[in-house]
This record gives structure tokens, C-alpha cells and sequence, in this order.
């Protein structure tokens, strides 16, 4: 017997032959088993296919787990049945092919995904029922065909790239996806996920290619759709410009989602006001803020001002403040009523549109229009959601710019109202000025006139943001105003400044938590000079600012040597220093804020530079100034004060020594008279700066020490002088009637303009002045 024989039965099914495979399987011995019925050790099994299988089992009923095999042999010159086992490999085998035909009919006749058997030419061989249900096709219009031409596909020509390159490469294709136009979808896009696998023999002959397709549409189109709503909120609000960022949104959606994109805003949005409640009425009128296009050029210009038409979709959207959807080749009636739109439409062949509200809180702040053309594929109903999420994003963005800039809006008023509209100009210096607005920080600039014909030139920059640093820069040039009054030097007065900074620190930072600017620090720089014609010098002090830049009639620039200081209202307590610097006349001084120079730039050599150009006028060096500039950005709002000094008349000015005794006053009424007389000024003037002058030497020789000077300086006033050594100071009294003496300044209170006193190293000088009838 062969090694797999498990027994041997004669012709009448009786055992005569049992093996020792048999006795192992059944685990009975052939003494058990010889000369009995084989069928009581065999039996019939139907498999899953119809066919019948020959088991082998023990009496007992246990079944051993084998296929067996049948052929006939010779015993004793009579036919016998040799009965074996199946060999292993064989019977997996075969039930390995029963399992992958049962697996591959089941698939074909059950399987939801799509299949197709393509031949090596790619024909399609076989289709299963899942695929034609997907595709919507009949059988007939695929089988046999080139897989290619069987489906409307959007590229075939690549699809048949990749069922070529799996068929000569082996290397299958995964989740490969291919669009394609289905007559049933109308025009609309649908998207397969192809699964390609190459087909090939035992030997390795290539047999074709298998094709697993899954309907990916809605999959697709809904990570299209977040994608594009992601790109819009990352993109669209990058500014708080109220047409910037209409624009930003239209840049998103095309070529995105749209192949044409208009916004349109309420006319009142854009200035900053307060939108509308909706419903939007028929007579407020939008102005077009942004378009985009991929197919052609904007018909209706950017910042055209119109209403909606009544009875077109636009103004049906504003009325309900609900979306539209329009097929254009369809529904395009209402055209006529709206001839603008409608060339737009005929310029780009637009067949599909969406047109949306911008709407935020109740309130209207536009339309946003979004057309797609040509061999786009049209909108659909699952495109009305996604474009309110685009157009409530927008509106956001919108309403955060428009908030911005009527707080803009509203700083940059109350910084104009607070700057000088027309600095007063002064006859011994003639001045120009420039002011480039920023949204961040305040600057100004000053031009005072001074006793002695001097003229104090201020700039300073407050720090901050919008209305807040506006305020701060109205409160520190109303203060210094207040302080130049007093003819206070330079250094003082900006000491001064400095304790009035800190207690307006002090106040805000006593403001609640909650509030933005209780956590803001409050600084500020500035730099004050005051220009004296007469001994044509300029004395400079300067708080955290730049030093001011000098240049010489022959236009020799030289950056003036200022000791610097901290900012105002900083915590650092060092001493603030003046200096005093000649200044030529002729010459011309440049006061700037350091916001003046680009943000890469830290030296004003290239200001210097176009300063230099002496033979301009100063209004044409600020224009040179802004050109210099170019597109540059600047550190935040600046300022720039140009000063051309000129000398005074010395015709103009009279100086005498005066005795420091009783008849100083006697000896100050005859100069006086007799200079005034050289002027040719009239009796009254005359007469009245003789009281003057008599009460000052009285009031010096009283109460101040030698020596004493009298100074007259004729100007557009008149201005008398009496300096003395004396520190005391002068008190105004009001005497009463039976006072002999206190009555002086009073009396000059009375007869002048203006009067009061400055202090230097080497004494006090009581000034008044008188204004002049023009001659």
C-alpha cells in the first residue's frame, strides 16, 4: 500500500486491508477492523457547492479530519478499492480556490464598492452590480469598452496614465480620485476614490487589472468646503481696514470657490459709522469695495456708490437678509432690472450664482455676490450653508474694521482739534512744519512767542494707541503752554512736565483693572528750545527725544549736542541739563519726533541729508522730507518743525546801566522818552511806558540789588525790561488808602499787556509789554 493507503475493501465493501495511518486516526487496531463493512467507517458529506465529499469516522461517530481519495487496484486477480487519505497541501488547495470563487461572486453580487475586471487592453470584462448602480450606466454601454471611454471622466487621459503604470509596474494604486460629469448630476462634479490592483497567474502572466471604486462626493466637496472657510478666516481680518478687508475676502474665494467675487458694503460702514437695522431699506445706497476675477475685468468700478434695484435677487437678499441661489441660464428674468450686474454677468459668462447678506447682530453691512462660470461646476443647495459661514466671517471682520476705524477716526479729530491749526508766527523766525498721522502714539509741535522777542520751539510724542494717546498729548501741550507762560529755562520746565507726566500715571494707573489702560505706561519725549534773536542763541533741553538738528546758512548740517535725559514720566531720576548753542542767522532748525525715521533706520543721516538743501524754502524741505521717505513705514505718528532764525533791528533795541538809587527812576523815564521819541511813537505810549519804567526802577531799587539794566525792545510790542541781581520775588499787593507805597506793580499790572518775571544764574528780570498801534 501507497504511504497515504488508509484501508483496501473488496467488491463486496468488506474490509480486508487496514494501515497504520488508519489505526492512528481512528485509534483501532486492524484485529478490530479486518473482515467487517467499510461503511461503518465511511460517510457521505455534501459540501457548500452541492458537490459530496467521502469522510472517514469511527464507530463511535468521531469524523477525522481529512478529505479522502478512491481508485480501484487488483487483489487476487479481483477488483479491490483502495481507499487514502488526501494529502495536505492539496486539500487546502482546494478548499483555497473554493473559498476565493465563493469570495469573488459574493463581492461581485454584494459588495457595496464598485468593482471592475479590466483586460490588459482596459476593457472592462466584468462590472458588478454596486458599480453600474453608482455610475448610473446600463451594462451594455460598458462592457467591452476601454474603461476610459465607458464613464464622462474629467481627465481620462491621467486615469489612463495610472491603470498603465499599475499594469507595468505591479505596484497597486491607492485611493486614487477621479472626477467625473455624470448626465444625471447636471453638470456637478462627482468624485470616485480608484483603488487599482494588477491581476496575474500562478506563473506570473499578467491577466489585467481589478478596480475598486467608492462614491467620495460628499467626503470631497465637504473637505473642500472646510478648506475653504479655514483659508478665509486665516486670510480675511488680517487688517483693520474697512476696503482691505473686503478685498482680503475676495482674494480668498477666488480662484477658491468662486470664479468671480464682488463685496459690497453700506456706504456709511466704510466711514466708521454705525450700520443700519436690517431690513436694508430701498434708498441706502453700497459701495462697492472689493472685486475679484479670473475671468475678466470689473465692469462696475471699485468704490461706485448705487442701490440695489428693486426686484432683483441682490435686493431681495437685503430685504430678508437671507442668501440666493441662482441658475443664470434659468433664472435671469430679473436682469433687466439691474443693466449693470447684467453686463457683468454677460462679460465673465457667468451661470451660476450665490449673493449672500453681510450681516452682524441685527444690523446690515453689505452683499457679498459670488458667480462661477464657463466649465466650473454650478452651485448647489449644500453651497448655501457654507457661504452664510463666509459671509458671517466677513461681516465680523468688517464691523471689527469699521470699529477701528471710527475710533481712528474719532483720535485723529480730537488730535487735530488739540494741535495748533496755524502755529502764530513770530517775526524773528519764520517756521514750517509736517505731520505724518499714525495709529500709534501722538505727536505735536509748538511755536510760542516769549517777552524779549523769543520764541520757544516744542515737538513731543506721546506713547499709546488711538484716543487714549491723543488725550495724553492734549494734556502735556495744554501744561506746557501753562509752564512757558512762566518763562521757566528749559530744563525746569521740562522737570515740571516731568511730575505733571507722573501724576497723570498715577491717575491711570488708579483706573479699574478691567480697563485697557490701567496696565499701559504713560511716557512721553520731548524736546523745548528757546531762540533769543538779540543775542541770537538757542537754548535746548530735551526728555527721551531726539536732539535737534542745526544747519548753517551755507547748509552745514550738525546735530546739536543736547544732554539726553529719561522719557517723561519714567522712573528714573537723573537731572535734566540744558544747553546754550549760537546760532547764526539764517540758519534753520529741525525739532522731530523719532517716529520720523523708518523703522530700520536709528541715525537721521539721510534727514540731515535733505535738510541741507538751504536754499529751499521750509515748507518745500518738508515735501523733500515726505519724498525722502518714500514707502518706507514709519515708527507711528510724527512731527517735524523746521525754524529759519532771523536777527533783530539793533535799531530796535536800547540798553542802559541805571544808578541803583533814588534817582534810577528819574534817569529811567528820560531814556525812555527820549528813545521812544527816536522811534516816533505817540504821546500816549510815551507817556505810558515812562510810568512803566519809573515803577520797575522803583520796585528794583527797593527790593533788588545791583547792578541794574533797562532794556526797550520795539517789535510788533513794546517791551520794557528792568533786570537787577536781586533773587526776591515780586509781589503783587493791593494796597489799601492810607498806604504809602505797594501800589508799583499794581500799576504796572494795570498799564501793560502782559508782565512777569524769569530768573537766571545772575538774577531776575521783570518784564512788561504793551501792544503797538500799527503805524
Amino acid at each position: 500500500m501507497r504511504g497515504d493507503t488508509l484501508m483496501i475493501i473488496d467488491g463486496s465493501g468488506v474490509i480486508t486491508e487496514w494501515s497504520r495511518e488508519a489505526d492512528r486516526l481512528l485509534g483501532l487496531p486492524a484485529a478490530d477492523v479486518l473482515g467487517l463493512p467499510a461503511t461503518g467507517f465511511l460517510t457521505v458529506r455534501e459540501d457548500d457547492h452541492g458537490g459530496k465529499e467521502l469522510r472517514l469516522r469511527s464507530r463511535e461517530g468521531r469524523t477525522a479530519p481529512c478529505e479522502l481519495w478512491v481508485q480501484p487496484v487488483l487483489r487476487d486477480g479481483a477488483v479491490a478499492w483502495e481507499i487514502g487519505r488526501q494529502p495536505a497541501d492539496l486539500a487546502e488547495a482546494s478548499r483555497t480556490n473554493s473559498i476565493g470563487a465563493s469570495l469573488i461572486e459574493t463581492l461581485f453580487t454584494q459588495s457595496p464598492n464598485g468593482l471592475h475586471i479590466l483586460d490588459p487592453d482596459l476593457r472592462v470584462v466584468r462590472v458588478n452590480t454596486a458599480a453600474l448602480a453608482l455610475y448610473e450606466v446600463p451594462p451594455e454601454s460598458v462592457l467591452g469598452r476601454p474603461v476610459t471611454e465607458a464613464y464622462p471622466l474629467a481627465g481620462p487621459a491621467a486615469v489612463e496614465s495610472v491603470l498603465r503604470r499599475v499594469l507595468e509596474q505591479g505596484r497597486p494604486s491607492l485611493d486614487h480620485l477621479v472626477h467625473a460629469y455624470l448626465p444625471v448630476d447636471h453638470g456637478r462634479v462627482r468624485v470616485f476614490s480608484v483603488s487599482t490592483f494588477r491581476l496575474q497567474d500562478p506563473q506570473g502572466a499578467v491577466l489585467g487589472l481589478a478596480l475598486s471604486t467608492v462614491d467620495v462626493t460628499d467626503r470631497e466637496r465637504g473637505r473642500a468646503q472646510s478648506a475653504v472657510l479655514a483659508g478665509v478666516r486665516e486670510a480675511v481680518g488680517q487688517t483693520l481696514d474697512v476696503v482691505t478687508t473686503c478685498q482680503e475676502a475676495a482674494d480668498a474665494l477666488v480662484p477658491a470657490y468662486a470664479d468671480v467675487a464682488a463685496v459690497e458694503v453700506v456706504d456709511e460702514v466704510v466711514r466708521g459709522e454705525d450700520p443700519p437695522i436690517g431690513p436694508l431699506s430701498r434708498d441706502v445706497p453700497l459701495r462697492r469695495a472689493a472685486f475679484r476675477s479670473c475671468i475678466a475685468e470689473p465692469v462696475q468700478p471699485l468704490g461706485d456708490v448705487r442701490t440695489a434695484p428693486y426686484g432683483t435677487p441682490f435686493r431681495r437678499a437685503l430685504s430678508d437678509l437671507r442668501p440666493r441661489l441662482l441658475d443664470l441660464a434659468t433664472e435671469s428674468a430679473w436682469l433687466a432690472a439691474d443693466p449693470v450686474r447684467a453686463k457683468v454677468i454677460r462679460a465673465t459668462g457667468a451661470h451660476s450664482l450665490i449673493t449672500a447678506p453681510l450681516t452682524l447682530r441685527g444690523t446690515v453691512l453689505g452683499l457679498m455676490s459670488l458667480y462661477r462660470c464657463g466649465e466650473t461646476e454650478p452651485y448647489g443647495e449644500d453651497d448655501i450653508g457654507l457661504a452664510l459661514e463666509l459671509a458671517a466671517h466677513t461681516a465680523l471682520c468688517i464691523d471689527n474694521a469699521r470699529r477701528f476705524t471710527r475710533e481712528r477716526t474719532i483720535a485723529a479729530t480730537t488730535q487735530r482739534r488739540l494741535l495748533p491749526q496755524c502755529p502764530a508766527s513770530q517775526p524773528t523766525v519764520d517756521t514750517a512744519w509736517l505731520r505724518l498721522p499714525a495709529d500709534r502714539g501722538a505727536s505735536w509741535f509748538d511755536t510760542i512767542a516769549l517777552p524779549g522777542a523769543r520764541t520757544a520751539l516744542v515737538t513731543g510724542h506721546a506713547a499709546g494707541q488711538g484716543i487714549s494717546a491723543a488725550t495724553t498729548m492734549g494734556q502735556l501741550r495744554t501744561a506746557i503752554h501753562a509752564l512757558a507762560a512762566l518763562d521757566l529755562e528749559p530744563d525746569e520746565l521740562l522737570a515740571r512736565l516731568h511730575d505733571t507726566t507722573c501724576r497723570l500715571a498715577g491717575e491711570r494707573a488708579s483706573l479699574p483693572p478691567a480697563d485697557p489702560l490701567h496696565s499701559e505706561a504713560l511716557t512721553a519725549s520731548c524736546v523745548y528750545g528757546v531762540y533769543d534773536p538779540i543775542t541770537r542763541t538757542c537754548i535746548l533741553a530735551r526728555a527721551g527725544h531726539p536732539a535737534p538738528i542745526a544747519v548753517d546758512p551755507d547748509g552745514t548740517t550738525r546735530i546739536c549736542d543736547v544732554p539726553a535725559s529719561p522719557l517723561l514720566g519714567s522712573t528714573e531720576q537723573v537731572p535734566r541739563a540744558c544747553v546754550s548753542l549760537d546760532i547764526a542767522e539764517g540758519s534753520t532748525l529741525a525739532f522731530y519726533t523719532a517716529t520720523l525715521l523708518p523703522e530700520a533706520e536709528t541715525d537721521p543721516g539721510s534727514l540731515c541729508s535733505v535738510l541741507s538743501r538751504s536754499d529751499r524754502s521750509l515748507q518745500s524741505l518738508c515735501d523733500d522730507v515726505v519724498y525722502a521717505l518714500g514707502d518706507d513705514p514709519i515708527r507711528g505718528d510724527a512731527a517735524l518743525l523746521l525754524a529759519r532764525t532771523s536777527g533783530i533791528d539793533p535799531g530796535h533795541v536800547a540798553t542802559w546801566k541805571l544808578t541803583p538809587d533814588a534817582t534810577a527812576a528819574g534817569e529811567a523815564r528820560a531814556l525812555a522818552r527820549s528813545r521812544l521819541a527816536d522811534w516816533q511813537l505817540d504821546e500816549d505810549t510815551i507817556f505810558t511806558t515812562e510810568m512803566l519804567v519809573s515803577e520797575l526802577a522803583t520796585n528794583a531799587v527797593h527790593y533788588g540789588a545791583p547792578p541794574m539794566q533797562l532794556r526797550l525792545i520795539m517789535e510788533r510790542t513794546l517791551t520794557c525790561e528792568l533786570t537787577d541781581a536781586g533773587n526776591s520775588a515780586p509781589h503783587l499787593r493791593h494796597a489799601r488808602v492810607v498806604d504809602e507805597g505797594g501800589r508799583g506793580l499794581f500799576i504796572v499790572s494795570q498799564l501793560a499787556h502782559h508782565w512777569g518775571t524769569r530768573y537766571s544764574a545772575h538774577g531776575k528780570t521783570i518784564w512788561a509789554e504793551q501792544t503797538l498801534s500799527p503805524r
